[in-house]
């Protein structure tokens, strides 16, 4: 390992390398930061760039910007409420409340500093334990796929506030159902498209996404306009104290290893890891802390945004290890390698240890060079809040609105963006969340396949639940998981009725 890491630093230590390290994480960060690019677009964007340098130095440059397309999404999810990739809808949670708040520069910076742990933690985990979670990896099957992404939607109690648990479960299963919409790829079939074929694919996540949070945002600024004045930026809250980061600590550290983890397993990725910490984070702090998330709590934003960049680093353990993508991303960054005509698998460790170790070192260069990049820039960023509302709206609605259309060049897509974002405003209207909803419609397809495979593979019988004990450890789990609130309520009304006989 030693002389891995060794061979890893000379090959990243040359100042080519170097410099597209520093050049991948910018690009990276500033296409992260647009909503509706994502790090999928990032990356496809610089793969023609890589061809003119050998394997180790063009896959040093996607790595770059990979990381720096998550380190920068983050940007618009708090400071626009656009989350423009499905891993930093989390981060939006408690960041843009931070933001609305009047501490926009303290927002992203815990959100600079939780990327920077959260993918230093990941990076020195991939470093000692690659080859051991290969073989870990491969272990799930499709129940334990199914079972995980249930136990993610369990965690709708995270995103809602007392009393609203099942306005919660409510829109999880209202986002389930939309993911149901486009065609079936087993059967064949079309379903619920009402014969347009505009919906044969399906409703992309951007759309949803844009028109339940950033459309919506506008739409309710428009209607509150006592909540759209100019919001003070106060400089002097733009940084972290000592005692802030001894209190962030527990959640970053925790929050790392579970993003790592996730985004080992194929198919996961950085959505549930980020969705999955918010959960834990909420789980674990007291009754009182609770009732916070959701209106700006540090740790809700600490939590989602250093679990969405571990899972990253996670998701390097797959492709590089066994040659399986384990999310869109890495997919392209698969195409990468394939086309410099090297197979990643069991033998790149052993056949291109300059490439596998280059890529494992240079996450960790690219994690400070992201930090330094970032950080001065906090108080020229956080400053768009100070603009006025009357040409703040404007600013949400072109990015929403040229986001969606610039993925599917479709006008009916920006038709059904604005109705589902005035339903999404009614819904608010109502005190429903819309993180559940974004929640079940992301976790629905994947959901829908595992549960189809598990269920044939058992000979249609739902025996594949507790046939195996890792996929009984996590129906165990899901299932305390779903009922805590109800304990939790039951707990409550036993301690009222006592305290009442006592008086």
């Amino acid at each position: 390992m030693i002389e891995g890491i060794l061979l890893g630093l000379e090959t990243v230590l040359t100042l080519q390398n170097l410099l597209l390290v520093v050049a991948g994480c910018a690009v990276g960060t500033i296409i992260g930061m647009i909503p509706g690019l994502g790090p999928i677009s990032a990356i496809a964007l610089m793969i023609p760039v890589t061809y003119g340098f050998d394997p180790a130095s063009g896959m040093i440059l996607l790595a770059g910007v990979y990381y720096g397309a998550i380190f920068g999404g983050s940007t618009s999810s708090i400071l626009i409420n656009a989350p423009g990739v499905a891993g930093t809808v989390a981060t939006s949670f408690d960041g843009y409340p931070m933001a609305r708040g009047g501490e926009p520069g303290k927002a992203l910076a815990i959100a600079a500093w939780a990327s920077f742990a959260g993918g230093t933690i990941a990076a020195i985990i991939l470093v000692i334990t690659a080859p051991y979670l290969a073989k870990v990896s491969l272990s799930f099957r499709s129940a334990d796929y199914f079972m995980l992404m249930l136990l993610g939607l369990s965690l709708v109690a995270a995103f809602a506030g007392k009393g609203e648990y099942l306005k919660a479960l409510a829109m999880t299963v209202f986002g389930l159902m939309l993911s149901t919409v486009g065609t079936d790829l087993s059967a064949g079939v079309q379903r619920f498209t009402f014969g347009r074929l505009d919906l044969i694919d399906g409703i992309s996540f951007l759309l949803l996404a844009m028109a339940t949070f950033a459309l919506a945002e506008a739409i309710m600024m428009v209607l509150k306009p006592d909540q759209n004045s100019r919001l003070r930026v106060d400089s002097a809250s733009m940084h972290l104290s000592m005692k802030e980061a001894r209190a962030l600590a527990p959640t970053v550290g925790r929050s790392s290893v579970l993003g790592f983890f996730v985004g080992v397993l194929p198919g996961a990725g950085a959505t549930i890891a980020s969705f999955l910490a918010y959960g834990v984070a909420r789980g674990l702090a007291s009754r009182d802390e609770q009732a916070t998330f959701g209106k700006g709590n540090q740790k809700g934003l600490a939590a989602p945004e250093t679990a969405n960049n571990a899972a990253c680093t996670g998701s390097f353990v797959p492709l590089l290890t066994l040659g399986i993508p384990g999310s869109g991303t890495t997919a392209i960054l698969l195409g990468a390698l394939i086309a410099y005509g090297i197979q990643p698998g069991p033998r790149l460790f052993v056949d291109e240890p300059q490439i596998f170790w280059a890529v494992i070192v240079s996450m960790y260069i690219g994690n400070i060079v992201l930090l330094i990049l970032n950080l001065p820039l906090i108080p020229y960023i956080a400053r768009l809040l100070a603009v006025p509302g009357s040409y703040l709206v404007p600013l949400i609605l072109f990015f929403s609105v040229m986001g969606v259309y610039l993925v599917s060049f479709n006008t009916f897509d920006i038709q059904m963006m604005v109705v589902v974002a005035l339903v999404a405003v009614g819904l608010r209207l109502m005190a429903f969340p819309m993180a559940p909803l974004l929640l079940g419609f992301i976790l629905g397809g994947m959901l829908e396949d595992n549960l189809r495979r598990a269920f044939i593979l058992s000979g249609g019988e739902f025996a594949f639940l507790w046939e195996r004990p890792m996929t009984l450890a996590l129906v165990i789990l899901t299932t305390f998981t779903l009922f805590v609130p109800l304990l939790r309520s039951i707990i409550e009304r036993i301690r009222t009725r006592s305290a009442v006989r006592g008086l």
